[in-house]
């Protein structure tokens, strides 16, 4: 099908954009300060292991999000592998099936089994009320995610951790930057992870952070992401690599210094993309809470088959044969990857708003890469797409057939 994209072009099989338009294509601050910052590491020749940088980066976004500790890290799922690690869980522990894959390669990756439990059809976060049916003995902790950066139900997720005895944790690669209950997010929980991948709104090239209130808790994960050393010869845990580079912090702290622009563009792209698709009957984009603190990253909308009679795949087609990138977040759900199939026979009719939210969520382009412009085209490409219903599906299944 990928090869026939350009015959899916509602627009004469031309591209609308000759450049590509992708989601979480990377936001860039200033270009000076970064070089500078690079040419004093260049200089210092310290690259790695604990330097200014990272010193500085660390202690900006423990300001930021008003936590007590925050620790670089090399990547988010690192992090998050070292995090799990630290609070010594081990058995089961439950997640939402509707996250990045990473969420469950983290608990696969230290021998954990990951426990997929379905998500509110609202806000698409896990769902507290379909937790407590999934822990058994062998239940360690629960992680919930902060999807698109709106917070999960944390009060009920708390509720359960201690009437259970369970740790509770937070991926909240979407939510830096982002409140819950007019509280940051990273204050929630043992422990909470941040991603800073060159896809997020704000960036380190390749980096993540773990926050937490937690000083022993801290202390544990500092040592244990520099191989276990307490000490200049002496190791007391088990260990990774996980530290952040001088480089990455300094795009990084760069980044920090453009994230009300950031913030910003993504916000008026927001609101804009909330204008172009208004009124397209079975096309609903996600909403964010006015009260709370947001990042805006995510542009996402549901695309409702039986009201708009082309289905979501078919309309993620026709804007990638227009340059315009989108993607299936999150399809088709962690539980149906190759390596984490459930071991439940049933966990696919256990996860339905899973498998719903799977077949219809779709996410658009958004950052300081794309304009009010390319906005209005990509609206009224979708709109075009979504009320042609059957006309738009029998033109491009028979441009399909031609070019086959």
């Amino acid at each position: 099908m990928k090869k026939h994209l350009n015959e899916l072009a509602i627009f004469g099989g031309v591209p609308t954009f000759p450049e590509k338009l992708h989601v979480g294509r990377p936001n860039i601050g200033s270009k000076q300060v970064l070089l500078q910052r690079i040419n004093d590491i260049l200089d210092s020749k310290w690259l790695t292991n604990n330097g200014q940088f990272v010193q500085a980066f660390e202690q900006h976004i423990a300001s930021l999000v008003g936590v007590k500790h925050c620790i670089a890290t090399c990547n988010a799922t690192t992090g998050l592998e070292i995090a799990i690690r630290a609070c010594e869980l081990t058995g089961e522990v439950i997640i939402p099936s509707f996250t990045f894959v990473a969420t469950a390669h983290a608990l696969k990756w230290v021998g954990i089994e990951p426990v997929f439990c379905d998500v509110d059809p609202d806000t698409h976060n896990i769902d507290p009320r379909k937790i407590e049916s999934l822990i058994t003995d062998k239940t360690t902790a629960i992680i919930g995610v902060h999807l698109w950066g709106r917070g999960c139900d944390v009060e009920a997720l708390e509720d359960i951790a201690k009437r259970y005895k369970l740790k509770l944790l937070f991926d909240a690669a979407h939510a830096f930057g982002c409140s819950h209950q007019q509280k940051m997010i990273g204050n929630f929980g043992d422990v909470e992870v941040f991603s800073f991948n060159a896809t997020k709104f704000c960036n380190s090239f390749e980096g993540g952070a773990i926050v937490t209130n937690n000083s022993e808790l801290a202390d544990k994960i500092r040592y244990m992401k520099n191989f276990g050393f307490s000490d200049y010869d002496c190791v007391d845990f088990i260990g990774t690599n996980g530290k952040m580079s001088e480089v990455s912090a300094a795009m990084g702290l760069t980044s920090l210094e453009s994230i009300e622009d950031f913030i910003n563009t993504n916000r008026e792209n927001y609101h804009q993309y909330l204008q172009e698709l208004s009124n397209i009957p079975g096309v609903n984009l996600i909403s964010y809470d006015k009260a709370e603190k947001c990042n805006y990253q995510y542009v996402i909308v549901e695309i409702d088959e039986s009201i708009t009679r082309i289905n979501r795949d078919i309309i993620h087609q026709i804007l990638w044969a227009e340059n315009i990138l989108t993607r299936r977040y999150f399809y088709p759900g962690c539980h149906q990857m190759k390596p984490l199939r459930s071991r439940i026979a049933d966990m696919g009719l256990m996860l339905t708003n899973t498998r719903r939210l799977a077949s219809r969520v779709l996410a658009l382009p958004t950052g300081t890469a794309i304009g009010a412009k390319e906005i209005s085209n990509i609206g009224q490409i979708i709109r075009l797409a979504a009320t042609g219903g059957n006309t738009i599906n029998e033109m491009l299944y028979q441009n399909v057939l031609r070019a086959s």
